[in-house]
Order: structure tokens, then C-alpha cells, then sequence
């Protein structure tokens, strides 16, 4: 029988899978907000394609469009979507013990069957790229996305109450059952449970948790939190909580604070704008600017955590109007052999 794992982010990569916005909220409702989602989304690909190859899924009734913001040395991909969170959507892959490429598809359900969601397209998405990369599908029963969960390559996945056990999710499941479906299908044998992510994600229009917004482990034993630094913002207390939660769960982990962005909020409230959500590439690192001070501190910290790697930046408030950030709308396929 294959044991399964889910390699870090950092190593090797064949390709980043990416879905381009389609009508609705992500899109927008004005030419003005089109452009800017079509342009932000195609910002990150084009970040990406200077380290490694792009694929990218369109909508039918999007391709023409597509064709004008995007390279012609992305790869597009025809296929019905509802949304573009490629993270999400999408399987995740992970490496059998024999070198070959496996997809989990998990049961997307709309982020716990959001009242605002549709996902009768996009439920199929991880089933077609699985079968697009060739690497073998791994059916899983349990209702998760790509962006709940991260892991260290070495067996650790950090997960969050309010998602993998949340209402619209798993609800019925315990924290054994979770962590027996994530060790067979991506072979973590150590789960970090945070209870739940940041401030905005956690209301009616966000995810309700996604770890990949608040934590990422570079290498084993050294993890990234974000650190809300202003008392004023409701986050300070949720970073703090979850520094300290990590270092009783692993005592001997160096803990390193990425300094929130300094705006607090925008026309909806707090903002959970978060430099954690980047991705890692072969040889880069696309990180999310904001046009804040605290872009060149963030830029520092993972330079140094992701040594001899390039770091580019991609402004991503329109990501985060729109409900993610950078690592939300790309999905990386590690190198097989």
C-alpha cells in the first residue's frame, strides 16, 4: 500500500496550478474592478512563470479575455468554474513513498457551505487537475480545502478547529478522525490544532479559519505566525493566543513574527491583510505587498527563512478585497519521478 506524503512548499516543483476569475464577486461588477481582479490574478502568474510553469484553468466564456492579460507562455486550460481559489478548488498533491504523483481530492463544499458560495463547478476541479497532471486521485471523505492546512514536509500539519471540525464541515467528526484521514492521505503524523484563524476570515464572507493566512512552517521546526501588532486591532489577541498555543504544543520551536501590515481597516472593518500567505517556488518566494512600511520587514523575514530563494512581490489588496491572498489562488505540483 502507498503511504502518501505532502512535501514542504520549498521542495522541488513542477508546475503552479492557478484559476482565472469568473463572473461574480471576485470579478466584480464594474469594467474598473474586472480589470483590476483580471490584472492582480495575472500579476501572480506572470511572479510565478519567471521561476517555473503555469497552468492555468479558465471559464469557457472567459478565455478571450484571459488571452489578453495572460502570457502566451501560460498554459490555459478549459473548464467550467464558479471562483478562482486554485488553493481550494484543487487537489492537493503529495508524493507516494515510491517517487509517484498523487492528488487528494477533497469534498469542497463551498467553505462549509457558505451561504454566498456556489461550487457545483467548481466541486470537479480537483478531480480534473488530478487527472491533467497524470498523478493518481486520492478520493478523501472529508470536507477540507488546500488553504486549511499547512504543513512542514516532515510530518507536522498546523489545522484549525473552525475549519476542519466547523459547522458546514466536519462537524461530526472528532480531532482522531481528522488526523487519521490527513496521515492517510498526506501522511502527517503530528496535527497542531489552532482554534480557529484570523478576525475577518472568521466572519460571513471568509473561510471561517484558513491556517495558510495566519501560520507556515519554512522547515521543520521553525514557524512563521502572523503578528498583529496594534492592540487596537482585534488580531493582536488572536496572534498572541496562537504564538503561545505553538510554543506549548512544541517547546523547542523558534517562533518568528511576521509583522502585520500597519493599515487596520478598511471600509468592511479589520482587515486580515497577512504576509503568511505567500508561496514558494522553485528558487522564488511571491509575496504579498500592500504598499505599508512593514512590505520591506516582511520581505526581510523571508529572505532570511527561505535562504538563496528570490523574493517578489505582487501588490495584493485586490486578493484580499476579494477574500484571499496569493497563496489562496495558486496550488503547487511537486516534482515527481
Amino acid at each position: 500500500m502507498t503511504q502518501w506524503t505532502m512535501p514542504a512548499e520549498g521542495a522541488p516543483q513542477d508546475k503552479v496550478w492557478m484559476a482565472y476569475p469568473v463572473k461574480g464577486y471576485s470579478l466584480g461588477d464594474t469594467d474598473s474592478a474586472r480589470d483590476e481582479a483580471r490584472r492582480t490574478w495575472a500579476a501572480v502568474a506572470h511572479a510565478v512563470l519567471d521561476f517555473e510553469p503555469v497552468t492555468m484553468i479558465v471559464d469557457p466564456g472567459e478565455i478571450s479575455v484571459a488571452r489578453q492579460y495572460l502570457s502566451a507562455d501560460i498554459d490555459i486550460v478549459e473548464a467550467p468554474l464558479n471562483d478562482a481559489w486554485a488553493r481550494d478548488i484543487g487537489p492537493t498533491f503529495v508524493l507516494g513513498d515510491d517517487g509517484r504523483l498523487g492528488a487528494v481530492d477533497w469534498i469542497f463544499n463551498g467553505w462549509g457551505a457558505a451561504s454566498w458560495a456556489q461550487w457545483d463547478k467548481d466541486q470537479h476541479v480537483g478531480k480534473l487537475i488530478a487527472e491533467l497532471s497524470g498523478a493518481e486521485l486520492i478520493a478523501s471523505p472529508m470536507i477540507n480545502e488546500g488553504g486549511g492546512i499547512q504543513v512542514d514536509g516532515d510530518g507536522t500539519v498546523l489545522v484549525t478547529e473552525s475549519v476542519q471540525l466547523g459547522e458546514g464541515r466536519n462537524s461530526l467528526w472528532s480531532k482522531t478522525e481528522v488526523e487519521a484521514e490527513l496521515s492517510r492521505t498526506i501522511g502527517a503524523d503530528r496535527a497542531i490544532w489552532l482554534p480557529h484563524g484570523l478576525t475577518r476570515d472568521n466572519e460571513k464572507f471568509g473561510t471561517r479559519g484558513h491556517v495558510d493566512i495566519v501560520a507556515a512552517m519554512p522547515s521543520p521546526g521553525v514557524v512563521l505566525v502572523h503578528d498583529q501588532q496594534n492592540p487596537d486591532h482585534p488580531d493582536f489577541e488572536v496572534s498572541a493566543r496562537i504564538k503561545a498555543l505553538i510554543a506549548e504544543a512544541e517547546p523547542g520551536w523558534e517562533i518568528i513574527g511576521v509583522p502585520a501590515p500597519t493599515v487596520l481597516t478598511d471600509d468592511e472593518g479589520p482587515v486580515d491583510y497577512s504576509y503568511i500567505n505567500h508561496l514558494v517556488v522553485n528558487d522564488g518566494v511571491i509575496a504579498c505587498s500592500f504598499d505599508d512600511p512593514n512590505d520591506a520587514r516582511a520581505a526581510a523575514i523571508l529572505s532570511e527563512v527561505y535562504p538563496g530563494r528570490t523574493v517578489t512581490a505582487v501588490d495584493a489588496r485586490p486578493l484580499f478585497e476579494r477574500g484571499g491572498g496569493v497563496h489562496c489562488i495558486t496550488q503547487q505540483q511537486p516534482a515527481s519521478r
